[in-house]
């Protein structure tokens, strides 16, 4: 590890878009280069048509304008603060997205979203294909079991893109992480649907927390990208320390907006989350403080597939009488406060701490 010294400058939060330095743009044109580069590559596969259909359509679902590149984000950072060694690392990042992909594409399917990204979504893309070709069979059908078969693919093909990310004992020395991270993420959606149907306290939800989202989206790709760089174990354990606290903070983040957010800003809808009675945080701190009036409300509507507008008001009236947004806010700020203690006490490379301690303070006030 490189070892710096110096005061690290004060950041100010500016914008709320995820990415926040200078460099941003640059590696999402990188990283998008690979992308279209290796989609490109899968378009005449079979010759076949829909299968240039399909193709087509996760190119435009993978490059789309909306998609932040939050974990390539962190993966480069965590490359760039352990010195940057190491070609290929733009490849690592890329393999990340389209991992990324698949977890949406089958979140989509199992949450029955109609929208992402401002959007409809692959399965709902795809059922209207069906439609408009005049098939045979239910449409909505077809939808969703060609969205599950890209959305495999995209897990398939992000294993292949990792592995040409370098030299083979590069991949392998980083393989293990990247196992992990996938693991990890597919463990913590098993809990977040298993916590929709049999209820989750706070406990649960924290560990749904961990592992849905700050593993997968902060601590792993920087553990990533900091081992493609050459990280040894005891560094990998300091963006550990950055990663949990930082991931945490930003799903903390995701989950009030999915419920005050401004739908045009998300991509997606304010009443998903509370119609599939979602196992969060912030739900979770409002059913304790909740009286029992408030109680019977929580049960009536969190959950209801049909909860329309002013169901939704009425949750979202509650959650902030019984000041479970409000324990969720100082949640947010502390984790986020740790996390930049942590990155302050770290011996990284200055302007990578910069720009992590920037993106951290982006990430716990973001409007999307």
């Amino acid at each position: 590890m490189i070892n710096v010294g110096g005061a690290t400058p004060a950041v100010a939060i500016g914008p709320t878009a995820v990415t926040a330095d200078p460099g941003a743009g640059s590696l999402r044109r990188e990283v998008d280069a690979v992308l279209a580069e290796f989609l490109g590559g899968q378009l005449d596969a079979t010759g076949d048509e829909d299968w240039r259909h399909g193709v087509e359509l996760l190119r435009s679902f993978v490059l789309g304008a909306a998609g932040k590149r939050t974990r390539p984000t962190f993966c480069h950072l965590g490359w760039r603060a352990c010195g940057g060694g190491g070609p290929g690392v733009a490849r690592v990042a890329a393999a990340l997205e389209l991992f990324h992909a698949f977890a949406l594409i089958h979140d989509d399917v199992m949450d029955d979203s109609d929208t992402r990204r401002g959007r409809p979504t692959l399965h709902v893309d795809l059922a209207d294909r069906h439609r408009r070709r005049g098939w045979r069979g239910d449409a909505e059908r077809f939808g969703r079991n060609m969205a599950i078969l890209w959305g495999d693919l995209c897990l398939v093909w992000s294993e292949q893109l990792f592995c040409s990310g370098g030299s083979a004992d590069r991949v392998d020395r980083v393989r293990t992480l990247f196992q992990r991270m996938r693991v990890e993420a597919m463990m913590g959606q098993y809990l977040d649907v298993r916590g929709e149907v049999a209820g989750a306290g706070l406990d649960d939800c924290l560990r749904i927390l961990r592992y849905k989202c700050a593993r997968y989206t902060v601590e792993r790709p920087l553990q990533i990208g900091a081992a493609w760089a050459g990280a040894d174990r005891a560094e990998l354990a300091t963006f550990s320390r950055i990663g949990i606290p930082l991931g945490e903070a930003f799903q903390l983040r995701d989950d009030v907006l999915g419920v005050f957010g401004d739908d045009t800003c998300t991509g997606k809808s304010t009443l998903t989350d509370l119609r599939d009675g979602k196992a969060t945080v912030l739900m979770a701190l409002t059913r304790q403080a909740a009286s029992d009036a408030q109680a019977a409300q929580i049960d009536r509507w969190h959950g209801d597939p049909h909860l329309d507008r002013a169901g939704a008001d009425v949750l979202r009236e509650i959650i902030v009488d019984t000041g479970g947004l409000r324990r969720v806010e100082e949640m947010i700020a502390a984790r986020t406060e740790e996390a930049v203690a942590a990155l302050h006490e770290a011996s990284i490379v200055d302007d990578a701490r910069t720009e992590l301690v920037g993106l951290a303070r982006r990430l716990s006030v973001r409007s999307r």
